[in-house]
């Protein structure tokens, strides 16, 4: 079993749920992403190194599972649920998977790969 798939696997059942779904979206929105564990937590970046240029991150802890952008504060937001963080970072807490929104979040993930491509 892959890292970051024995990560996901050992949330509890809610945190879980809300892991796998942001995964799949994540891989589907960007298949040219390489996924691994850094600093303890899933990551997606460019290249076989995601952490040399991280594109965006999930980190579960006991009531929630943060999906965060490296470059998030330069990414389009009109839903204003990106919540700016350290340095460039903004980030949204997903409590259950009903708050994980495809095309919105696709949006997000294909603008912040494109800051990183630049």
């Amino acid at each position: 079993m892959d890292p970051v798939t024995t990560y996901l696997t050992g949330l509890d059942a809610p945190l879980r749920e809300t892991g796998e779904k942001l995964r799949s979206v994540i891989e589907a929105a960007l298949p040219e992403a390489a996924g691994a564990m850094w600093h303890g937590h899933p990551v997606w970046g460019l290249g076989d190194r995601p952490g040399k240029t991280p594109v965006c991150l999930a980190k579960a802890y006991p009531a929630y599972v943060t999906f965060g952008l490296w470059r998030g504060q330069d990414v389009a937001d009109d839903s204003g649920r990106l919540v700016p963080g350290a340095r460039r970072m903004a980030s949204v807490k997903l409590r259950t998977v009903a708050e994980i929104n495809p095309e919105l979040f696709t949006g997000w993930l294909r603008d912040a790969y494109a800051l990183e491509t630049r």
